[in-house]
């Protein structure tokens, strides 16, 4: 049986800090990633530029945090956004900040900060064994080793957790950090999507596959008619329902699906109030009188949306312009300003950025990341009961939780 003070699961982006953070503590450290390669979610985040983190205050990433921001008091204020910033750059990665206070790599390439990583696991001589951890073993209450599934076993005074949650189970987040801390005996918190698109029944949707709409406005509204969302931006039509970086930050707000009911309202053409679209659209109907309403709006909505637009305002498409009614006219322009799409629930779990729900936040010491059931047992990244809004705020939660995981594991295993 082969030995190491610290055994980090999980080789992404919790998981490589708190491996790095503990072996520059002087710890003696070894990570396990059942992939080939360490990071492969990274490779997918911010559309392959990966959104590092928010150039902003730890109060800012709290407040970006639907569920358990409190318990990240300790952790933010220990590692803010501007630490990160900080730590990349000094690892050689020129960073840049874009709208939001989004933080990427100035090359556009997720490439370069799982690179620096690596490099860096490297520099530190951190072993990395391509296997999966099936079991956590214990002494008198005290982690002692763990078993692999190759059948190999490795002794460690402390284990990590930073396994992910169920999203993108291609990257190798499957659940299994959420089934060893079950058998340590903590509680795992209902796990559901987060950052997720959205399904509609509406047929309308199917029509529109493909059709981005850019520079619209958001709003959804749950069964009591309360705004829960509200945002201009990029939305996408799919053959299942919604899309796009608008529906995806949406959903973080749309937290109950069992027991509430959703619609969402695109305003096509937030730019125009109603009196001065109205005078738009009538300007277009007079310079088109002897047109079919069908080529009338192609000024004003995109081909695929048009048909879709007429047919919910009950205009038929080969009708003049000339005829159209004061009536229909209105219907028109209540669909621009508020076109609206029922949602069913959200895709499955593996189509999610994040996962909600993980292991329960009050049985993890919020300053160490330690666990308050087993001696030498830590938690860092999605594997918490703990997700944020998208823009850089979830891998800021990745790179603080596991930060404090790595250090408190060394702290523990070498108090002196």
């Amino acid at each position: 049986m082969s030995g190491a003070g610290i055994v980090v699961a999980g080789g992404g982006a919790a998981g490589m800090m708190a491996a790095i953070c503990a072996a520059r503590m002087g710890a003696s450290v070894t990570l396990i990633e059942r992939n080939q390669k360490v990071g492969r979610k990274l490779y997918i985040t911010g559309k392959g530029r990966c959104n590092v983190t928010n150039h902003c205050s730890p109060e800012e990433v709290r407040a970006a945090v639907p569920r358990n921001g409190k318990f990240l008091y300790s952790t933010l204020e220990h590692t803010p956004p501007a630490w990160v910033e900080e730590f990349f750059r000094n690892l050689g990665v020129e960073l840049k900040v874009e709208r939001g206070n989004r933080v990427f790599p100035q090359s556009d390439r997720a490439a370069d900060i799982i690179d620096a990583l690596f490099g860096e696991l490297r520099r530190l001589r951190i072993p990395i064994v391509h296997d999966r951890l099936t079991q956590v073993l214990l002494e008198e209450g005290t982690v002692s080793s763990v078993r692999l599934e190759s059948g190999g076993e490795i002794a460690c005074k402390a284990i990590i957790l930073a396994t992910g949650g169920l999203s993108y189970p291609a990257t190798g987040s499957t659940g299994d950090g959420h089934r060893l801390a079950a058998a340590l005996g903590h509680t795992v918190v209902d796990v559901k999507p987060s950052l997720v698109p959205l399904e509609s029944p509406d047929p309308f949707c199917g029509q529109m596959q493909g059709l981005a709409l850019k520079n619209v406005a958001l709003t959804v509204k749950n069964q009591k008619k309360k705004t829960v969302f509200q945002e201009q931006g990029e939305l996408l039509f799919t053959h299942f329902g919604l899309s796009g970086p608008l529906v995806l930050s949406a959903s973080a707000h749309m937290r109950d699906f069992e027991k509430d009911q959703y619609i969402c309202a695109i305003d096509l053409k937030p730019a125009l109030d109603e009196a001065t679209l109205d005078a738009r659209l009538l300007r277009e109907l007079t310079a088109g009188a002897n047109r079919d309403m069908d080529n009338v709006l192609g000024t004003l909505a995109p081909r695929l949306l048009i048909p879709v637009l007429l047919d919910r305002a009950e205009i038929s498409g080969n009708k003049k312009a000339h005829d159209l009614t004061k009536q229909e006219r209105r219907r028109l322009l209540e669909l621009f300003k508020c076109f609206t799409v029922s949602i069913s629930g959200p895709r499955p779990i593996e189509d999610a950025i994040v996962t909600s729900g993980g292991v329960k936040v009050s049985e993890v010491d919020p300053k160490s990341m330690g666990s308050k059931r087993v001696k030498g047992l830590y938690f860092a990244g999605e594997l918490l009961d703990v997700d944020a809004y998208t823009g850089g705020f979830n891998l800021q939660i990745a790179w603080a939780t596991g930060r404090a995981a790595g250090e408190s594991a060394a702290a523990f295993t070498d108090p002196l």
